[in-house]
């Protein structure tokens, strides 16, 4: 019997350690809460792509290449912790559109978070068409003379300014792009089999140079050459760099939060979530008692740990995040009413305490496992077809579930086991007893 005992002993110092943790970590800021947009404010920046000349196959790629250029580009400018995700949302037409999100938190100026963004450009390689007049280039007839982009920005690897021709006023500047191995063999392929044909290459829609392929370019280095003053040219190399994108993107929807809206759902929340465990304690104590306190201790091991899960994975915390976590509490102790449930009936068949709650435990596992099971794969489904609003509320009912699990059968039960109280008759009797019988 000791031995169960220095083992919910152990358990108990355990949880109390991780609380501890958790606390100070929060007292000193050395690892706060991750919190979304909606909890720490800032903006929130939604595009739409435009994959007209993407293949259907290269769509996901072209799209992960986005995120990762934009990404790229917005933490150069220092904002903490941006969110960059893509996304394929539904439109009144039926035709699914991809999308990406842009989440700058702090930064509260619409103006300001379009500026971070930027006019970041769209850089192609294309082909002219057979039989095509390139003298009748501009912009509205680049669609009717060329073909459609043989290679992007995507595979661009960095961009520098260099000069040509010469030395001092009598060079010319340039600027030379050095693609990844993906994009050097693309382009490798391009200028072998093109050999004197002409092609263009086009930033944002408009042709900065149409030279004629003389020979094959295997090394992956391409020269654009346009009558450049050097700040030109450096300025092009620059933004180049800050990351071309593979597909153009057009702004759709802005939404910005202010810290002052923030800060008061934060405290809302911790108002709830305070107010939800009070709750449930308060339920469990009047009408479990003494199984009841232990599963409210066994609860508050479960909050602590997974406080402890939002800070080490991290987990960004939401309003809907928020409110998946008031949601678990109360799950969190449904494991625990089965099981009491059954140790009631036990206790009124004639058995004794500890046989009473080894029964309890084996009868209500079945229903535990499987409304877990059935919970836990409604927070997969959410989670992968969701929304981010609705996988930050799958992330955490799923760990919420996942735990709540463990606690309530590991945790509950070896602390029920570590009382070894004989509650056949009188006050222990009472003590075991439920509702307003004993």
């Amino acid at each position: 019997m000791w031995q169960k005992r220095a083992i919910a002993l152990v358990i108990l110092l355990i949880g109390c350690g991780i609380g501890w943790w958790v606390s100070s970590s929060q007292i000193n800021a050395s690892r706060p809460f991750k919190l979304g947009l909606d909890l720490s404010g800032g903006t929130q920046l939604v595009y739409r792509a435009d994959l007209s000349n993407i293949v259907e196959s290269d769509v996901a790629e072209s799209m992960s290449a986005l995120r990762e250029t934009i990404e790229r580009r917005v933490n150069l400018f220092g904002v903490s912790e941006p969110i960059v995700q893509t996304e394929r949302a539904g439109t009144f037409a039926g035709d699914p559109e991809e999308r990406l999100i842009v989440e700058l938190p702090g930064v509260t100026d619409t103006e300001k978070a379009i500026a971070l963004i930027g006019e970041t450009p769209v850089l192609e390689f294309r082909m002219l068409k057979e039989g095509a007049d390139l003298s009748n280039i501009s912009s509205s007839t680049i669609n009717q003379i060329f073909e459609p982009a043989a290679l992007t920005g995507k595979n661009l690897k960095s961009a520098e300014l260099q000069f040509q021709g010469g030395a001092g006023t009598l060079s010319t500047p340039v600027v030379v792009l050095h693609f990844d191995s993906e994009g050097a063999k693309l382009f490798a392929d391009l200028t072998r089999e093109n050999v004197g044909r002409y092609f263009g290459m086009f930033l944002d829609g408009v042709p900065i140079s149409t030279p004629i392929i003389q020979e094959s370019i295997p090394d992956g280095t391409a020269v654009i050459s346009g009558n450049f003053t050097p700040e030109g040219a450096k300025e092009l190399a620059r933004t180049l760099n800050y990351g071309a994108l593979p597909v153009p993107i057009e702004l759709i929807s802005t939404q910005t939060v202010s810290g002052t809206l923030g800060a008061e759902a934060v405290e809302d929340g911790i108002m709830a979530g305070l107010w939800g465990i009070v709750a449930v304690v308060l339920f469990m104590l009047l009408w479990y008692r003494l199984p009841g306190l232990l599963a409210a201790v066994a609860l508050m091991l479960y909050i602590v740990v997974i406080l402890a899960l939002f800070q080490l994975i991290p987990v960004t915390l939401t309003a809907a995040g928020i409110a998946a976590f008031i949601l678990s509490i109360g799950m969190a102790v449904d494991a625990n009413v089965l099981i009491f449930e059954r140790m009631k009936e036990e206790l009124r068949s004639g058995k004794n305490a500890a046989d009473a709650i080894r029964e309890g435990f084996a009868r209500a596992w079945p229903s535990i496992r499987d409304s877990n099971i059935s919970s836990m794969i409604t927070a997969v489904i959410l989670f992968w077809f969701g929304t981010s609003l609705i996988q930050g509320f799958a992330l955490v009912f799923g760990l919420g579930v996942l735990v709540s699990m463990l606690t309530a059968i590991s945790v509950s039960r070896t602390f029920m086991f570590a009382l070894s109280m004989d509650a056949k008759s009188g006050f222990l009797r009472f003590l075991f007893g439920s509702g307003i019988k004993s």
